[in-house]
């Protein structure tokens, strides 16, 4: 984990998520954990790629992230897989719904680090890709590395 200029060590990033969604708007939100599933994070016992967010009762829940569980927790242990509430403002919680149940976006979590001494969430609002969204991307990104390599040859 390195740390960059703005006191970040990124844990894990959800690679996945940017080639099967369009990410609309991203959102940094804070994750509610237990002290065992931290020590956990340190160590980089995380998975993000099959995780999502939903909104339940006004709650910002994430679901489907495993966090290894601590090898000297012992009783301490929770649950790989249990949902973990998201730390945000409600006004942002209510809004974020508004989109999801009208426009058809779903909460994807993007990236999770550590800013500051705290473990942080960035959570992506994203729009599923067809196929063909996919294909078009994947042109561009070899029609950018072949101009790169043009470019590094004539120099």
């Amino acid at each position: 984990m390195a740390e960059d200029k703005s006191g970040k060590k990124v844990i894990a990033q959800n690679r996945e998520a940017r080639h099967e969604y369009f990410v609309i708007e991203a959102l940094e939100t804070g994750i509610e954990l237990v002290g065992t599933e931290v020590k956990s994070l340190r160590a980089g016992g995380v998975n993000l790629k099959d995780s999502w967010a939903d909104i339940d009762d006004g709650e910002l829940i994430v679901k489907g992230m495993h966090i290894s569980p601590y090898e000297q927790g012992n009783i301490f242990n929770k649950d790989p897989r249990r949902p973990r509430r998201l730390l945000a403002h409600k006004a942002e919680i209510r809004r974020l719904g508004q989109q999801i149940k009208l426009q058809g976006y779903t909460l994807i979590p993007l990236s999770l680090y550590f800013k500051h001494g705290r473990v942080k969430l960035e959570l992506g609002l994203c729009k599923g890709k067809k196929l063909y969204d996919k294909r078009a991307a994947a042109a561009a990104r070899d029609a950018k590395r072949d101009i790169d390599r043009a470019l590094k040859m004539q120099r």
